[in-house]
């Protein structure tokens, strides 16, 4: 039986036509781990891989899932400093999988998803150099120029966090599936208290290890997960990776893989940041706000898609979501 959101006949003429050196039949199986686009790890008959992105079979919020613009994002970095794996096919005819996609190489790599796998891939005398290498492909991806590698036009660049806000902001309400009175306390106190943004770039909305390919010597093999991906405020991505970066002992750690211990504290990593790339890295607090209310919003939702039985075969414990997001709007 085809995995939800494949089909599999079309798709092997598809292959066949458009991806070089593909030889259907085509093996599909579902690649755990994400709650938004549905990934899917590809095998032919000779034994070639390739990852297939798709939109949920459903979705609600059709910019979230925009399959053109993911394989614009990591087609145009190609040639950069940020390793990103290589695109190697679009399809927007819906006739052929119901949905656009896209297809990009498969990359080898651990996806360091939580403390667990860390503690297994990583081992102490790796993680220092892993920090260094996590904070350098960071700083890389905002000393680019957008315009020099035709991302330009991705999105505006100012008023970045008046943007997200009100993005943000919208999507809970379309989405929300019960009242919960601090999300709405919590978007007054940041839009009251909106610092000044200094220079734009592009920001990856989604920068952590979880969504990373980490090889066997510490280094970052692939950076993925570019659907949030936009240009404007670089420190909102220093914001989001401190809320992931957490230190033993750290009461609210939740499973972090840097909670395990051996790699460059929040503030080694944010003054490594600031030095690789000259940002002054100021309102840090402000930022890491926006970005756990931020990602309150967004897990709301996949909770919503869920309930609505659009994201696949995957059946998670939707009480665990809501007391995740719950956590999320306290902190």
């Amino acid at each position: 039986m085809a995995a939800k959101g494949i089909r599999a006949e079309n798709l092997d003429a598809w292959f066949a036509e458009n991806i070089e050196g593909a030889e259907p039949p085509l093996r599909f199986e579902a690649i755990a781990g994400g709650h938004s686009n549905l990934t899917f790890r590809v095998e032919d008959r000779a034994g070639h891989e390739f990852v297939l992105r798709r939109p949920p079979t459903g979705a609600v919020i059709a910019t979230a899932h925009d399959m053109a613009r993911e394989h614009r994002i990591i087609s145009s970095l190609a040639n950069t400093s940020v390793p990103v794996p290589a695109a190697l096919g679009l399809c927007e005819d819906e006739s052929v999988n119901d949905a656009p996609f896209y297809v990009m190489a498969f990359v080898e790599g651990h996806v360091l998803a939580d403390s667990q796998i860390c503690a297994e891939a990583c081992p102490l005398e790796s993680r220092e150099t892993l920090g260094a290498e996590v904070i350098r492909v960071l700083a890389e991806l905002h000393r680019i120029d957008p315009d020099d590698v035709g991302l330009g036009n991705l999105g505006r660049k100012e008023a970045y966090l008046a943007r997200q806000l009100k993005r943000w902001r919208t999507q809970w309400e379309k989405t929300q599936t019960r009242d919960l009175p601090t999300m709405e306390e919590v978007y007054q106190g940041l839009a009251e208290n909106v610092p000044e943004q200094v220079g734009a770039s592009i920001v990856h909305g989604d920068y952590r290890l979880g969504n990373m390919l980490v090889s066997a010597d510490a280094r970052v093999n692939a950076v993925l997960d570019w659907e949030l991906c936009t240009l404007g405020d670089t420190l909102a991505d220093v914001g989001y990776v401190m809320n992931n970066w957490a230190q033993p002992g750290d009461p609210d750690a939740d499973g972090s893989p840097t909670s395990i211990g051996g790699f460059p504290s929040r503030e080694e990593f944010i003054e490594a940041y600031s030095k690789r790339t000259g940002h002054e890295v100021t309102s840090v607090d402000y930022y890491r706000s926006f970005q756990y209310w931020r990602l309150a919003a967004i897990v709301e939702g996949v909770l919503a898609r869920y309930l609505k039985g659009v994201m696949g075969d995957d059946k998670p414990d939707t009480g665990v979501f809501k007391q995740r997001i719950d956590r999320l709007a306290e902190s």
